[in-house]
C-alpha cells in the first residue's frame, strides 16, 4: 500500500512539473530608437532558443510567447544587444535601443595569436572588408590588386577556371625558390581559389616578422589569415544569394582584312628589293572574294569569339544555435561560361571552356562544459572545367594569332579541312597549326575533374583552475586533392590548295595531316595533407598591465598519394614541424611589447643544420593615450608608431634532400654520342670493363636556410571619432643564403657538369605600404572616401654569374627579373647614317637598311652586340599597386565606386604578329601597328615612326630585346562600379524577410593605359592568352 501511494504521489510531482515547465507567457510591446521613432525589423529572440524568434513590424511592434524564466534578447544591426528576464506572466516591455558606442580602440584584427585589439598591435597587419572583395568569377585573388595594402597581383588569363591572379606580399624578394604567401584557411594551410567568398567572415594579411614570426618558416613571405563564418545565438538566419553575370572581353587583339595584309606581305617584300608575294590580278580576286577557296578573306578571330559569355552564380547558407552547439551550413554554384564558338551539329560533347564548380561548408561550434569548446569544420569543393582536346589550352590561341586571312578558307567548297602546314614545323603542338575553327571544335574534348575535401577539428579548453587567462588549443586537419584529366582526342583529314589551278581548272590539294580517330588520354593526381598543432595561451590583466604569451608546436605531412611511379622520394611524406612563441606587454594601451620566436626543422637539410632559431622583436608607443594629448587632443583618437626586427628562415630548394648525392655511370660525349667510360684493368684489349662511377647529383652539408632579416616602421592615426584613419609602413628586408644552381665554377672543380646548388644568393627588397579611409555624413548621406597603395623595389646583392668586365651585364645591382635588352635611338634614317654608326653585329651587316632600328653603342668599342645590352625599364610584374575607392549610402540605396591601377612595369612584345611576317606566311598583322606611324619607303620615312622598314621571312637586326619593343605596362581602371537598393524594413518585414536586396555590379568597365594591343595587366609579350573579363552582374540578395 505504502508503495502505492508514493507510486501515485511521485505521478503527481511529476505532472506538476511538466505543467509548471509546460506554461507559456506572451511578451509585447514597442522597440524604439533613442530619439523615439519605431525600430522596423528588429530581432526578438529567446536566449538558447535556436530559431524562436520574431522581427518588429513597421510601428516597431512586437508579441512573442516563450516559456517562463527565460531571457528574451533584442538585437539590431548597429546597436547594443539587450536581454531581460521573463518571469511567469504576460507583461507589456517596450524597449528603447542605444547605439553601438564602439571605436577604433574597441575594433579587433585578426592576428597569429588570434583575435586582438587593433590598439594592441604591434605588427603590420591590414584587415580588408570583406564586402570589398568582390569578384564576378571563381577566385577572390582577382579581388585583391588595389584592395589590400601590401598586396601585388596581377592576372595573366581570363579564361574560366584559370582566371585567377598571382599576388605576393610586398613584392619578390627572392629569387632562389617560392615567393608565395602562406595561405591559412581557418588555421590550416589551404588554397583560396576555391573558396565561396561568401563564407569568409575575416580576411588579415599579417606583413612584417613581428607578425609572422609564429607560423615559422612558412610565413617567411607574409600569410594571410581567413576565417570562415560559424553560427551563432539566436534565431536561424537564412541567407541566400544569386548573380547572373555577362562577360565580354577588356581588350582583344584585332586584325587586318585580307586586302591589308596581301598589299603589306608585298611591301615587305618589295622593300627589301624582293618580288611581290601577290600579283596585282591576284589583289584583286581578294577584294572581290572571285576565289575564295584559293584567295579567301577570313576574320579568325570573329570566327572563334562569341560577344560574351554568361556565368551564374547561387549560394545559400543557414546559421543559428544556442549557448551550447551553433552552426553554420552553406551550399554554392558556379557556372563561368566560355567564349568560344562551338559546332553546333555535335550533340555529343562541348569544347567550350566551361568551368563549373560546387561548394559546400559545415562549421559546427560545441560547448561540451562551459570550458570546453569543440569546433568541426567540413569543406570541400567539387571542380569540372572542359575544353577543346588539344594538350594546352594556348594553342588555339597560337593558331588564330598564326593564321592570317587569305591564305586559308574555314573549308575548302568540296569538304576539305584546310592546313596551313605540316604538324611539327613551327611547334610540336599539332592542333596549334592547325586552323583556328578547327583547333576549337574539331579535335575532340577534354574533361578535368578536380575534388578538394577539408575536415578539421579543434578542441579548446580553458585551464582557469590552474590559472585564470590559461588555455589550450589543439587542432587536427585533414585534406585530400584529386585531379582527373581525361583528352578525348582527334583531327579530320587536313589539306591545303596550291595558289594556282591546273590546266583543267580544278584545286590541286595535298594531304599534309592524316585523318585520327578519337583516341583516349587520362592522367591522375592527388595529395594528402596532415596538420596537427597544439598551443598553449595565457592572457591577463593585471591593472593597467596587460600580459599575453603563446606556446605552439606544429607539424603537417604532406603525402602523394598518386604519380610515384620508381622514385622513391616521391613516396616519403614532406615534413615541416616547428616550436613558435610569443610574449607580449601592454601598458594602459599605451606602450606596447612584443616576443615572437619560432624554431623550426627542415627535412632538406643535413643534421646539425636541420633546425633554426628565428626571433622577432616589436615595439609600439601610443601617444594618443598619453595624459597630455588625452586632455588636450580628443580628436585624436590613435596616434601610434610601431617598429618590428625579426629574423625568418624558409628551406626554399628546387629538390628535395638536397644534401644528400647521387651517383651513375660516367659517359663521355664523343663525336658518335654519348659513350660509356669504363676502366679495363690496365690492358686495352680486354674484353672486359668497369664501368666508372661518378657523381650526377653534387650535395654539400653545409646546405641550411635561406634566412629574410626584415626591419618595419609604421604609423597608425585615427582622428575625429575615427571618422579618418591612415596606417604607412615603410618596409626594409633582406635575404642572405639564397639556395640557387652554380653555374659559373671553373672547370678545373671537376664536377664534370653537374652544377651543385649553394646558399650564395642575396636579395633586398625596400618599399612603402598603406591605406587610409574618411567616414563623413551630410545630411541622410553616410559617405566613405578609401584608398590604398604598395611600392616595391628590389636588387640582387649577390648571385652566382659570371664575371663580366662590364658591371650592366650581371644581375646583381639590379632586379630580380630585370628587363634587359638593346637601346634603341630610333630608325637610320640613310646609308650615310648607316655608315657614320657603329657596326651593328646582328645577321648579316649588309641587310641593314634606312628604317630599320638603330642601336646605341653602350661600351663604346664601335661595335653593336650582345656586350651592349643593359638593364631597361622594371619587370613584367608591377612594382606599384594602388586604389581609390567611394562608397555611399542613402536611405535603402549603396552605391560603390572604386578604380584600380598599376606601374613600374615594363614588358617586351614581341611575336609573329608583332613582328610581322617573321616566319613568312604564319602570323596575323595587328591592327593598330597597320594604322600606325610606321615608315614605308617613299611614304613615310620618319626615324622616329613607330614602326621599323617591314621584312619579309625576319630581321636579326630589328627583331631583339630593345627600348624600341619595351612597352609601359602601366594602367589605370573602373575595377568595380556597384550599386544596390535594399527594399524598406516596412515591406520586408510584412514579406517575412529580414532584408531583400537588389544589386548591380560592372568590374573592369574601363582601362586607360598607353598600351592598346591587348590588356596591360596580363603582362603578355605577345597577347595568345584568352583576354580578361570585362562584366556586368545582376544579383538578388535575400536574408530570412
Amino acid at each position: 500500500m505504502k508503495k502505492y501511494i508514493l507510486s501515485v504521489l511521485c505521478l503527481i510531482i511529476y505532472a506538476m512539473g511538466v505543467f509548471a515547465q509546460q506554461k507559456t507567457v506572451e511578451v509585447s510591446g514597442t522597440i524604439v530608437d533613442s530619439e523615439g521613432l519605431p525600430m522596423i525589423g528588429a530581432t526578438v529572440t529567446v536566449k538558447d532558443k535556436p530559431g524562436l524568434g520574431v522581427a518588429s513590424d513597421i510601428d516597431g511592434k512586437y508579441k512573442i510567447r516563450l516559456e517562463s524564466f527565460q531571457y528574451l534578447v533584442f538585437s539590431y544591426l548597429g546597436y547594443e544587444s539587450q536581454e531581460h528576464l521573463i518571469k511567469d506572466e504576460d507583461i507589456i516591455l517596450d524597449i528603447t535601443m542605444q547605439e553601438s558606442k564602439s571605436t577604433i580602440l574597441d575594433e579587433v584584427t585578426i592576428t597569429g595569436m588570434g583575435p586582438q585589439k587593433k590598439v594592441t598591435v604591434t605588427g603590420a597587419i591590414t584587415t580588408v572588408e570583406v564586402g570589398t572583395l568582390r569578384t564576378p568569377v571563381s577566385s577572390i585573388t582577382n579581388a585583391l590588386a588595389g584592395n589590400v595594402a601590401g598586396v601585388l597581383a596581377m592576372q595573366r588569363s581570363g579564361q574560366p577556371g584559370d582566371n585567377t591572379s598571382e599576388f605576393w606580399i610586398r613584392g619578390i624578394s627572392t629569387f632562389g625558390g617560392s615567393s608565395s604567401a602562406l595561405i591559412l584557411v581557418d588555421g590550416f594551410e589551404r588554397s583560396m581559389d576555391e573558396l565561396n567568398i561568401e563564407d569568409i567572415e575575416s580576411f588579415s594579411v599579417l606583413k612584417d616578422a613581428s607578425a609572422t614570426a609564429i607560423y615559422g618558416s612558412r610565413g617567411a613571405n607574409g600569410v594571410i589569415l581567413i576565417n570562415t563564418k560559424r553560427g551563432s545565438e539566436g534565431k536561424v538566419e537564412v541567407n541566400a544569394k544569386s548573380e547572373y553575370t555577362w562577360t565580354t572581353r577588356t581588350r582583344t587583339p584585332k586584325f587586318v582584312d585580307g586586302l591589308r595584309y596581301a598589299s603589306m606581305a608585298n611591301e615587305a617584300r618589295t622593300t627589301r628589293n624582293q618580288r611581290p608575294v601577290y600579283s596585282d590580278q591576284e589583289l584583286m580576286m581578294i577584294e572581290e572574294q572571285l576565289d575564295p577557296d584559293i584567295y579567301p578573306n577570313v576574320d579568325w578571330m570573329d570566327l572563334l569569339l562569341k560577344d560574351g559569355a554568361p556565368t551564374y552564380r547561387t549560394s545559400v547558407s543557414v546559421k543559428g544555435g544556442g549557448s551550447k552547439a551553433r552552426y553554420y551550413l552553406s551550399g554554392s554554384f558556379l557556372d563561368e561560361g566560355g567564349m568560344y564558338h562551338v559546332d553546333k551539329t555535335m550533340k555529343e560533347y562541348d569544347t567550350n571552356a566551361n568551368y563549373q564548380r560546387y561548394n559546400y561548408r559545415l562549421n559546427m561550434d560545441m560547448n561540451i562544459t562551459e570550458s570546453t569548446l569543440i569546433q568541426v569544420g567540413i569543406g570541400g569543393a567539387l571542380e569540372k572545367a572542359n575544353r577543346s582536346g588539344a594538350i594546352n589550352t594556348d594553342d588555339i590561341w597560337y593558331s588564330v594569332f598564326g593564321y592570317n586571312p587569305v591564305t586559308m578558307p574555314v573549308m575548302y567548297s568540296n569538304g576539305y579541312v584546310p592546313v596551313m602546314m605540316t604538324e611539327g614545323t613551327i611547334t610540336s603542338s599539332w592542333e596549334a597549326i592547325y586552323n583556328p575553327w578547327t583547333a576549337a571544335t574539331q579535335t575532340g574534348y577534354s574533361e578535368i575533374w578536380e575534388n578538394t575535401i577539408n575536415s578539421n577539428i579543434t578542441l579548446e579548453q580553458k585551464l582557469d583552475f590552474i590559472t585564470e587567462g590559461l588555455k589550450f588549443t589543439g587542432r587536427f586537419g585533414y585534406d585530400t586533392y584529386n585531379y582527373n584529366y581525361i583528352q578525348r582526342r582527334k583531327n579530320p583529314e587536313m589539306w591545303r590548295a596550291e595558289r594556282q589551278r591546273n590546266s583543267d581548272g580544278k584545286i590541286v590539294f595535298n594531304r599534309l595531316v592524316p585523318e585520327r580517330l578519337m583516341s583516349q588520354g587520362s592522367s591522375a593526381s592527388g595529395d594528402r595533407k596532415e596538420f596537427l598543432e597544439a598551443e598553449l595561451s595565457y592572457g591577463k590583466t593585471f591593472g593597467n598591465h596587460n600580459i599575453g604569451s603563446v606556446l605552439k608546436y606544429t607539424q603537417d605531412n604532406y603525402v602523394n598519394t598518386s604519380s610515384i611511379g620508381s622514385d622513391i622520394m616521391q613516396g616519403i611524406a614532406r615534413r615541416h614541424q616547428g616550436l613558435a612563441g610569443n610574449f607580449s606587454y601592454g601598458y594602459m594601451n599605451r606602450y606596447l611589447l612584443n616576443f615572437n620566436f619560432g624554431y623550426n626543422g627542415s627535412e632538406n637539410f643535413a643534421k646539425g643544420h636541420q633546425f633554426g632559431f628565428f626571433p622577432a622583436y616589436s615595439a609600439a608607443w601610443n601617444i594618443a593615450e598619453e595624459s597630455f594629448v588625452k586632455d588636450n587632443l580628443g580628436w585624436l583618437g590613435m596616434f601610434k608608431i610601431r617598429y618590428s626586427y625579426g629574423e625568418v628562415g624558409t628551406d626554399n630548394s628546387s629538390s628535395r634532400f638536397p644534401y644528400l648525392a647521387d651517383f651513375g655511370n660516367y659517359d663521355r660525349n664523343t663525336g658518335a654520342g654519348d659513350q660509356a667510360v669504363y676502366y679495363n684493368w690496365g690492358d686495352p684489349n680486354s674484353a672486359f670493363g668497369y664501368d666508372g662511377l661518378t657523381y650526377t647529383r653534387v650535395s654539400s652539408n653545409n646546405v641550411t636556410w635561406e634566412i629574410a632579416k626584415k626591419h618595419d616602421l609604421g604609423l597608425d592615426l585615427y582622428l575625429w571619432g575615427d571618422k579618418f584613419g591612415l596606417t604607412v609602413d615603410y618596409f626594409d628586408e633582406k635575404r642572405e643564403g639564397i639556395y640557387m644552381r652554380r653555374d659559373f665554377l671553373p672547370d678545373m672543380v671537376g664536377i664534370q657538369g653537374q652544377n651543385p646548388s649553394a646558399n650564395v644568393g642575396s636579395v633586398k627588397t625596400k618599399g612603402f605600404d598603406g591605406n587610409f579611409k574618411l567616414d563623413q555624413r551630410v545630411g541622410d548621406v553616410a559617405l566613405q572616401l578609401r584608398g590604398n597603395f604598395t611600392y616595391s623595389k628590389n636588387e640582387i646583392t649577390e648571385a652566382d654569374e659570371m664575371v663580366n668586365r662590364y658591371p650592366y651585364l650581371r644581375r646583381t645591382g639590379f632586379r630580380v627579373d630585370q628587363a634587359k635588352g638593346l637601346v634603341a635611338l630610333g630608325l637610320f634614317k640613310d646609308y650615310e647614317d648607316i655608315r657614320n654608326s657603329p657596326r651593328q653585329d646582328f645577321g648579316d651587316q649588309r641587310d641593314v637598311m634606312p628604317g630599320d632600328i638603330k642601336y646605341k653603342d653602350i661600351n663604346g668599342d664601335g661595335i653593336i652586340n650582345n656586350d651592349d645590352i643593359v638593364p631597361i625599364g622594371a619587370t613584367t610584374r608591377p612594382n606599384l599597386i594602388y586604389g581609390m575607392g567611394l562608397s555611399a549610402t542613402w536611405k535603402g540605396f549603396d552605391f560603390n565606386l572604386h578604380f584600380q591601377g598599376a606601374g613600374k612595369s615594363h614588358f617586351f612584345i614581341d611575336g609573329f604578329t608583332v613582328y610581322p611576317f617573321v616566319n613568312g606566311e604564319w602570323g596575323n598583322i595587328l591592327e593598330e601597328m597597320a594604322n600606325a606611324n610606321r615608315w614605308i619607303l617613299g611614304v613615310n620615312e620618319d626615324p622616329n615612326a613607330e614602326y621599323p622598314r617591314l621584312s619579309y621571312g625576319g630581321n636579326a637586326n630589328n627583331y631583339r630585346p630593345s627600348t624600341y619593343w619595351l612597352r609601359d605596362g602601366s594602367y589605370l581602371r573602373l575595377k568595380t562600379l556597384e550599386m544596390g537598393y535594399s527594399l524598406p524594413k516596412a515591406l520586408t518585414t510584412r514579406l517575412r524577410l529580414e532584408k531583400l536586396r537588389l544589386h548591380i555590379i560592372g568590374q573592369n568597365l574601363l582601362t586607360f593605359s598607353k598600351f592598346k594591343l591587348w590588356d596591360p595587366e596580363m603582362g603578355s609579350s605577345n597577347g595568345m592568352k584568352y583576354p580578361l573579363g570585362k562584366t556586368v552582374t545582376f544579383g538578388l540578395t535575400v536574408n530570412i
